[in-house]
Formats: structure tokens, sequence, C-alpha cells
């Protein structure tokens, strides 16, 4: 990821207090701490098990630590050299099935075997984790994101880790020391930070060790299936780290300076830091993140497959839509679901649109200079997507050119091939409103008094100039609302007797009669885009009954 940073931010980055900042900071106090720190290359680490397929969590790890990387070469002017590695621990043993693949009987067959000697349930690829990693480099590849892919099976294989496994040989009464504490009395009796990887079955065995050579560098076991006493080096992949020895010994064979996890990894955390010292090594820096939770409010889980997956994220909104949503609050649980995303369409709007007047301190705080690597596009939009979806609503258009029909009102000339943001928003909000919107809006019909406020509004719109502003349309809306005594607010901020305020139940019944919704969009804004006309026309359909929701049949 490439390091874009305007001269004019460099006093605001002094004292810049986004979050990706101040983990910035931190790693640079590291680097100032550690020996030879000044000279190494700057290492940024997240982890995947690739023993389900990659969710939006996944990449929300990688973009955050994008992020951080981002500030840490912006604040250090290039100083160290970076770079990012995305490790997939695939050698793990395949321990359950999960429930989002198909051919769960090949699965079922292979359990505790590498991932990389799984078959490929999908049929595409040499194993289930070779599917998997390639699902996870597209989308990553997809979001341009600039990382290093590792794995697992291949750094132990190659040798990589071989010198760090010696280390772990030798320290292993103190890794032991370290680990069996924290667990029960049944894991204690078979516990190893080494799992021997069967030479008879191929299983990644969870086995106690009886002997252990040092000076051979091998450790010696009993082979479950065939009851045989073997001695196997710990080295060129023929063994595999429980995985929290294994996240130390990859931190001090790598030499990670930073990686972030999720708060449930806490206690892991500080288990691996202290193997890593065991072993040598500097704990990374690292970040805590909390857990994304599906819509009812449980973990999103790669083997259930629960909440969004990246694919459906980018259905409906763009990949910059969901980056903000990733930089938002990452120590606060945030439920990923679809109702999610059109708010966060039109926070990324908002402060895409907000960047362009600000500067210096205001601009390295905006989240799309994050989210843009410090050169944000310009954009100008005059329509919220919030907006868009209830366009397509009361026109029932099922394609954005017809959309685009309506776009014109309110940016006249304005083409897809000049605006290709609002081109994709168009067709963003058609996908979203035909799939979630529409199987839920409930149209009700308008009582006696709400039909005498909507008849009223009707004949007010008529009345209304050319070319109306949404403003001077939106004042029409208060007018009718003030003559109506149920939707006077006499409370309301500078209210008077003479000109009462609106209650929210005016624009309530609007919302509700009109729309089928709950809520909605400003609807002085609304009509400008729709026209007067076709505002008037959706009026007398509602009034007539013609927009009610029919009971279900049965």
């Amino acid at each position: 990821m490439s390091s874009s940073t305007d001269p004019s931010h460099s006093a605001a980055l002094a004292d810049a207090k986004a979050w990706p900042f101040e983990e910035a900071r931190r790693l640079i106090k590291r680097l100032e701490r550690l020996p030879g720190g000044a000279e190494k290359t700057v290492i940024f680490e997240t982890g995947y098990g690739p023993s389900g397929l990659p969710h939006i969590g996944t990449f929300g790890e990688v973009a955050r630590t994008s992020m951080v990387r981002h500030a840490f070469e912006t604040l250090t002017d290039g100083r160290w050299k970076t770079r990012l590695i995305c490790f997939s621990d695939d050698m793990d043993g395949l321990r359950k099935v999960p429930d989002n693949v198909p051919n769960k009987e090949q699965l079922a067959a292979a359990l505790d075997r590498p991932l990389t000697s799984v078959p490929d349930p999908f049929g595409t690829h040499e194993s289930f984790a070779h599917h998997n990693n390639a699902r996870l480099r597209a989308f990553l590849d997809r979001f341009g994101f600039d990382y290093e892919f590792f794995s697992a099976t291949e750094c132990y294989r190659s040798g990589m880790m071989d010198a760090t496994l010696l280390k772990m040989l030798a320290v292993y009464d103190e890794v032991m020391a370290i680990i069996l504490p924290t667990l029960g009395p049944e894991r204690q009796a078979t516990y190893s930070p080494f799992l021997p990887v069967s030479p008879v079955s191929g299983k990644v065995l969870q086995v106690p060790m009886i002997a252990r050579d040092v000076a051979k560098g091998t450790v010696t076991y009993v082979d479950p299936d065939s009851g045989e006493t073997i001695e196997t080096p710990v080295t060129g992949g023929r063994v595999k780290c429980q995985w929290k020895a294994d996240w130390a010994m990859r931190w001090t064979a790598l030499g990670i300076d930073y990686e972030m996890a999720g708060k449930d990894l806490i206690d892991s955390v500080t288990l691996s830091s202290r193997i890593c010292k065991a072993l040598g090594g500097t704990p990374p820096e690292g970040f805590n993140y909390e857990l994304f939770l599906d819509e009812k409010g449980q973990k999103i889980s790669k083997s259930k497959g629960n909440g969004l997956t990246i694919d459906e994220w980018l259905r409906y909104a763009s990949p910059e839509s969901l980056s903000l949503y990733m930089f938002q609050k990452p120590k606060a649980a945030k439920r990923l679901y679809f109702d999610v995303i059109p708010r966060a369409v039109d926070e990324y709007l908002q402060f895409l649109a907000a960047y362009k007047a600000q500067e210096g301190k205001a601009r390295v705080e905006n989240p799309v200079w994050h989210v843009h690597n410090g050169a944000p596009p310009t954009a100008d939009l005059p329509i919220t997507f919030a907006l868009l979806l209830n366009l397509v609503a009361a026109s029932n258009a099922h394609d954005k050119d017809v959309l685009w029909g309506f776009i014109s009102r309110v940016a006249p000339g304005a083409t897809a091939d000049e605006h290709p943001l609002l081109d994709q928003l168009a067709g963003y909000a058609v996908r979203y409103y035909e799939d979630f919107v529409a199987p839920k809006k409930q149209f009700r019909a308008a009582d006696d008094v709400e039909r005498e406020a909507l008849t009223a509004l009707s004949e007010q719109l008529a009345k209304a100039p050319a070319n109306a502003s949404a403003e001077e349309l939106q004042a029409i809306l208060y007018d009718v609302g003030r003559k109506i005594p149920r939707y006077q607010d006499f409370a309301a901020k500078g209210a008077t007797p003479e000109k009462p305020g609106v209650s929210s139940t005016w624009f309530n019944a609007i919302y509700n009669v009109l729309l089928g919704e709950e809520k909605g969009p400003r609807f002085g804004s609304f009509i400008e885009l729709y026209g007067v006309e076709n505002t008037r026309a959706l009026i007398a359909k509602g009034l007539a009954g013609e927009l009610v929701t029919k009971p279900a049949e049965g």
C-alpha cells in the first residue's frame, strides 16, 4: 500500500487522534526500543484459518491493519520499509466439517488431516485449503491490498521455520510451564506444543511426547493408529505447532512487528507473547478489536457461514463503504448484516463530500483519508442512498436507467459516464430494494385526519412554482402540517401560538401511507427528485387505497 501524503497535512499529523495514528505511534516507540529497530523492515501480519470460507471479518482485519500501515508510513515519511504478510494456517488439522460447504462426506473422511491434504469439496482446487486460500487472495486482490501471502504448509516444509522450531524444542519445558496451567487435567495429560504429522495416517496428531532429544532435534511419540513408537525431527514439516505456540513461533521466525486480533483472543495473545519471549523474540505490538455479530447477535463464524460475505456486501454497496464500516469504532461490537449497508453507504458519501472543504487536521481525521490511503477522490453527489431507495420504491424501477430519469431533475445534464459513482449507487439501490426493502414494506390506509392532510398537501403542491427547490417543497409540508391540530407541536423549538411546530407524526403518516415505511428521507428532497406531479399521483393512489398491503393468503 503506497503512502500518499499531502504536504499541507504535515503540521496536522503530530496530534492526529484517529485510531490508526495512535497505533502507528505505539509501533514507532517499539522500533525505538528494539535493538536494530532503526534499520529493520517493519512487518505487519494478519492471520487466517482456512478451515472455512473467508468471511467479511477476515477482510476487516486486513483493511484495519493496512490503515495502520499507511498511518505509520505517513508519520515516518517512509523512513522504514514495510511489508504486510497475510498468513494462512493451512497446515492445521481439520477438526470439524463446516456447515456451509457441499460434499460434506469428503471432508468427514479427512478429519484431522492437514487442510492442504483435505479434498476440495467444490472440486476446483488441489485441496480445501487451496480453495479457501484462493478465495482469500481473490478478495484481497479485488480491494487492491498490497500484501504477501504465506502458507503455513509451505513455510514448515520449506525449512523457513526450522531454526525457531529447534528453539521451541530447546525451551520445551518453559513453554509447557506457560501453557499447562491454562488447561484442564484431561488436556494437560496429552498436551505438547508439537503436533506430529503421522506418516501412517497423515493426520495431525494431538498426542503427548514420550521423549525429546534437543541435540538430534527430534521428539518421540506413540502413533495412536499403529501403536508404533516414532521418533521424528521437528523440522521439515514433520510437525505442526499447537496454535498458541505456533503464533509465537511465527512471530519469532518472521520478525513480526504488528498484528491485531479479536477481543476473544486477548488471553491467547498474552500466552503467545510469553512463549515468544521464551524463544528469544519480541512480541509484536497489537490491537484488540471487538467482534462482528450477525443479525441475532451471535459471533460470525467461518464454519457456520452466518453474517455477511464479501460478495453479498459488494452486491449492494461499494467497497469503500465496507472499508468505512471497518474503520469506525473498531473497539465496539458491531452487527454485520444487510440492514447496516444503507447507512454505511450514506455515511461514506457524507464524509467524502465534507473532505473537499476541510483542511489540515480535519482532513487526516476524516475516515475517507484512511479509506483511500490519504487521497480520497472528488465526488459531489446531490442524492443520498436512502433517497434513492425510496425513489426506487415510489417509481417501481427495476433498473437504474429508470432512476436516471428522476436523477436528472436535480442534476440536469448529469450522465452515468460523468458520474460513475452515482451510477453505481443507482444499481445498488435497485438490487437492495428488490431483495430487502420490497418484501418488508407495509402500506396502510389513511385515516380521516390523514386523508384531510394528504389532500391538502396535494392541493398545495399543485400551486408550487415550477422547479421548486427541496427547501421550498419542505416548507409546504410544514405549512400543511401546522394547520392540522393532530400534527401541531407547541413545544418545538421556536414554536409560537401563531406558528406552531410540526410533530414527527405528520411525516410518519406520509411514510406509512405513501412509502410503506416507518421512516423515510427528507420528503421535500424526495418530491424534488420524484417530481411534483408524480408525488401527487402517488398521494392519489394512497388515498384510493391502491397502495395498501394485502394480507398474505393462507
